[in-house]
């Protein structure tokens, strides 16, 4: 049998009768098999707006080529005797407890929420009522703050090809559709990712993994740089290793580590708010047409230099999506952006957030705390703002110009809109910048201006950063290991799971 890559442009309502035939008339041959290896949309000529296929292609009637053998993570695996507590189910966490349980450790998962179909009842009787769940919302319970997201899988970390595959190939196993291995944006969706993170705790039970639902990490008892135990709202677990993996918004957990001696350091993050407008303006802008057979819905990446000194960037579009309430604490205001697998809402959002450092930000040079403080302090404003979880927002235009003008915005957000002076309530540096950004962004795309400007975005990352060595393990400890977006060292799904697999990767192996 011969082998041969080959590239083929197709119609954007393409099935696989006409690929077969294109196939073949490409390579003028009649029996062979073939796989999608790569998919992306070419829009740049929008009279001819196309997929871009990579296939590889297998059949008799090739001469030669070798068959490329797949490289795989190769998870060794022995009956062991250590005990490993991992704290967290997002994707740093699950992945790093499911790699170790694969290779023989005996592992118990915690997560502060619960199972991901009471997490999804919590945040319905949220948006419904208005009613905040502590231990269930955006934030916190299964399958951490990716779950209820747009299921991007993108990643812009290098050298973790192995992991990648081994992630994506889960979720497939778990229920995942097919593309996700050949699309060059792919994504799950939350109704998929609901599914899927149920299906994965089930595999991971399947080996005998512990899964503890409702369980507080409170405190660590620490002696000689070893954690002996570990105090959680159900109890006390001792382990020969820990890690923890508690995104980027568990702020009381933040603190109790530094009271503990875990070293932290400030970092660059960035702030803003989530743009909003209707998808067939973004369909115009980017297709020339308000649908196109075969594509969802349309998608943006904008950058611009903003002011000079800070950058503004688009970030985590989601194409026929909605605006969400993903405050982690009662007291707090924030939003986020998620859709479904089909992205047909009748709206398109994305954070429109400008980098900087928490230095800046306070004026002076301030500690990993303060930073916290200083951000979480910024999420209470809005709360007070709002007198609760309506979302502060104005017209892109009216942001620039600095007037309020349009207080009947239509949104997607499902707590309500009230009408606010952004440009006054977000700090005067990232404004500036903004301001410039959006202007770029109006030259860039027709109608921009007129889209919504929407609550607080400030999780874009975390404003601190752990000091670990390589594979995770904390500076000055000889079994703790801080994993994921909460580390400070990765964002989004992909990046923070390839994340847990290598910081378990490098314990199997040590």
């Amino acid at each position: 049998m011969g082998y041969k890559q080959i590239s083929i442009k197709a119609p954007t309502a393409y099935n696989e009768d006409m690929l077969r035939q294109m196939i073949a008339r490409q390579l003028k041959i009649r029996r062979f098999t073939f796989q999608v290896e790569g998919k992306s949309l070419d829009a740049r000529n929008k009279r001819n707006i196309h997929w871009l296929l990579r296939i590889a292609v297998v059949s008799d009637e090739i001469k030669g080529g070798d068959i490329p053998s797949a490289k795989s993570l190769d998870i060794p695996f022995r009956k062991r005797k250590e005990k490993i507590l991992v704290v967290g189910s997002g994707p740093a966490g699950f992945f790093s407890a499911f790699v170790l349980q694969k290779a023989g450790y005996k592992t118990t998962l915690i997560d502060r929420g619960s199972e991901v179909l009471k997490r999804n009842r919590s945040i319905q009787n949220f948006e419904r009522n208005g009613i905040f769940d502590p231990q269930n919302n955006y934030a916190f319970g299964e399958g951490g703050a990716g779950t209820f997201s747009d299921g991007k899988l993108t990643s812009r970390s290098k050298h973790i090809s192995k992991e990648r595959q081994f992630i994506l190939q889960s979720y497939i196993d778990a229920g995942g559709p097919e593309e996700i291995a050949y699309m060059a944006h792919p994504h799950l969706g939350t109704d998929n990712l609901i599914r899927i993170v149920k299906n994965l705790r089930q595999q991971y039970q399947d080996l005998d993994g512990e899964m503890q639902f409702e369980t507080m990490l409170e405190d660590i008892i620490v002696k000689d740089g070893r954690v002996q135990e570990v105090i959680t709202s159900n109890g006390t677990i001792s382990a020969d290793a820990v890690f923890i993996a508690p995104g980027h918004s568990a702020y009381e957990t933040y603190r109790m580590l530094i009271k503990r001696g875990v070293q932290f350091r400030t970092k660059n993050f960035a702030l803003g708010s989530r743009m909003e407008h209707p998808q067939e303006i973004i369909n115009l802008a980017q297709w020339g047409k308000e649908s196109l057979p075969g594509v969802k819905a349309a998608e943006y990446r904008l950058t611009s230099p903003g002011d000079g000194k800070h950058q503004v960037y688009s970030f985590c579009m989601c194409p026929g999506g909605m605006v969400v309430p993903a405050n982690a604490y009662a007291d707090s205001n924030i939003v986020n952006g998620m859709s479904f697998y089909k992205r047909d809402g009748q709206f398109a959002n994305a954070a429109c957030v400008a980098g900087l450092h928490p230095n800046e930000l306070a004026g002076r040079e301030i500690s990993a705390p303060e930073a916290l403080d200083m951000v979480e302090q910024l999420e209470r404003s809005f709360y007070d703002f709002a007198g609760g979880y309506k979302a502060p927002s104005c017209s892109i235009q009216d942001f620039i110009e600095g007037k309020l003008k349009s207080t009947n915005l239509e949104s997607s957000y499902p707590l309500g809109l009230t009408p606010a002076p952004l440009w006054e309530m977000l700090p005067a540096n990232i404004v500036s910048a903004m301001r410039a950004g959006l202007r770029d962004f109006g030259r860039k795309m027709p109608r921009f201006e007129s889209g919504n400007l929407i609550g607080l975005e400030s999780k874009t990352s975390a404003p601190i950063q752990v000091l670990r060595e390589e594979g995770g393990l904390c500076t000055g400890f000889e079994n703790l290991y801080l994993i994921g977006e909460g580390s400070g060292y990765a964002g989004g799904i992909i990046s923070s799971a390839a994340d847990g697999v290598k910081s378990a990767m490098r314990f199997i192996n040590s």
